[in-house]
């Protein structure tokens, strides 16, 4: 959905508001901010909830390369590309998220080269500088997706590599979700689009189909595009009793599995 500049603009502020306040991956931590048990317990559920992360991300691969991570959050793939000896760069829009990374790396010893407040939209970095950039969950949150992605693309080198993840729309949560606000709060006429962008997580949230990512990148200079839905934690109602993840799972079997998986990963290398 296009948007004009102070839309746009009014859209990104609520989302940096969202987000500063609850710095994704720390919802349910409880140990004290900024301790060692507080980050241990961040990656630990972070994991625990999104093990495809390591499979998709292979961390250690990229040893010695130069890697940009487009929103870092609380920091906790931030740290696997730094304990793997990546040179490492990241950006995040909110300041809360930046000073997660800024205390975790002190609390190990560990250095990375930049990072800094920076929007995903405008990528504060010149053209054909990164080995890989990667973003996990992130610029579906931007107002402009596609401008997010042209900037991930702009900025990787030459035969460089982009990792993503945005939402998925056919998926079984967006499905789940949709029941919840509107079947059963009688709002009979809105979209999946419309319950995701006004109910999840920060206000703006978008998901999008294989079809309309390949659409974005239609005109760019990428190659070698592998686009797949992941089946999820959030997809098989883990959160929830038995009657709920039994649902899920014969639901999931009917409608394909990972063919209607939250994530929907995308892996692309750019052009020479």
């Amino acid at each position: 959905m296009e948007m004009d500049s102070d839309s746009n603009k009014n859209i990104k502020n609520q989302v940096k508001g969202f987000w500063n306040e609850k710095t994704c991956g720390t919802w349910e931590i409880d140990e004290k901010k900024f301790s060692s048990q507080y980050f241990d317990s961040i990656e630990e559920d972070r994991y625990v909830k999104q093990p495809e992360i390591f499979a998709f991300a292979q961390f250690t691969r990229f040893s010695g390369k130069k890697v940009l991570e487009v929103g870092v959050g609380a920091g906790t793939d931030f740290m696997q590309w730094t304990r793997a000896g990546c040179i490492t760069y990241g950006i995040d829009l909110t300041d809360e998220s930046i000073e997660h990374l800024k205390h975790r790396l002190e609390l190990e010893g560990l250095s990375a080269k930049d990072f800094e407040v920076a929007d995903s939209e405008a990528l504060p970095y010149s053209n054909d500088q990164f080995d890989l950039v990667y973003s996990w969950g992130v610029i579906h949150h931007t107002p402009n997706t596609e401008a997010a992605l042209k900037e991930i693309i702009r900025v990787c080198k030459p035969g460089g590599k982009a990792k993503i993840m945005v939402y998925h729309r056919r998926s079984l949560l967006a499905y789940f979700f949709w029941i919840k606000h509107t079947i059963l709060k009688g709002k009979f006429n809105k979209s999946v689009r419309w319950v995701l962008y006004n109910h999840m997580e920060s206000i703006g949230t978008k998901a999008f189909t294989r079809r309309e990512i390949l659409e974005m990148l239609r005109n760019e200079p990428v190659k070698d595009i592998i686009i797949k839905p992941v089946l999820s934690y959030y997809d098989k109602l883990e959160r929830f009793g038995t009657f709920f993840r039994a649902i899920a799972k014969v639901m999931a079997y009917l409608l394909g599995g990972d063919r209607v998986g939250w994530f929907l990963t995308i892996e692309l290398t750019k052009k020479t």
